[in-house]
């Protein structure tokens, strides 16, 4: 029975945090990568404005669903680690309040994980709009009638 429990703490560990992280490290590469491109963007090759909207705005999407889902992911690891805790706390049958906070404590590290993707996810997404706006603002200066 104990394999099974750390198995799943194994699981909540490796799983959650793990999917986090990589959710962390594709939004760092993404940010990287649109600044990259936007830095090197020339409007005039554009004939349409569409065009170049839509080749501004790739990739935005997944920035934008890893800081929505991100904090579910961490809700998701918390639920899994408090129901690990209690089923631990109703096999053994005793009470070691020691044991118990620190199964909640780690079972909150998933819920602070995953606002730690989710915070900077929506502020490079924010960030990232408003760089998109800004090039499409000069296309339309520079392409005025």
């Amino acid at each position: 029975m104990y394999a099974i429990l750390d198995n799943a703490e194994l699981l909540l560990d490796y799983g959650i945090i793990g999917v986090l992280i990589l959710m962390s490290i594709v939004t760092f590469t993404l940010l990287f990568e649109r600044l990259y491109f936007y830095s090197s963007v020339k409007i005039d090759t554009y004939s349409h404005r569409d065009a170049l909207e839509m080749k501004l705005t790739d990739n935005l999407n997944i920035l934008s669903a890893i800081g929505a889902n991100a904090p579910y992911i961490g809700l998701l690891g918390t639920v899994l680690g408090i129901m690990l805790t209690f089923y631990t706390l109703g096999d053994t049958g005793s009470i070691d309040s020691k044991k118990i906070m620190m199964s909640l404590a780690l079972a909150l590290k998933a819920t602070a994980m995953g606002l730690i993707v989710a915070i900077p996810a929506i502020v490079f997404y924010t960030f990232l709009i408003r760089k998109v706006e800004k090039i499409l603002t000069s296309y339309d200066i520079a392409n005025e009638i």
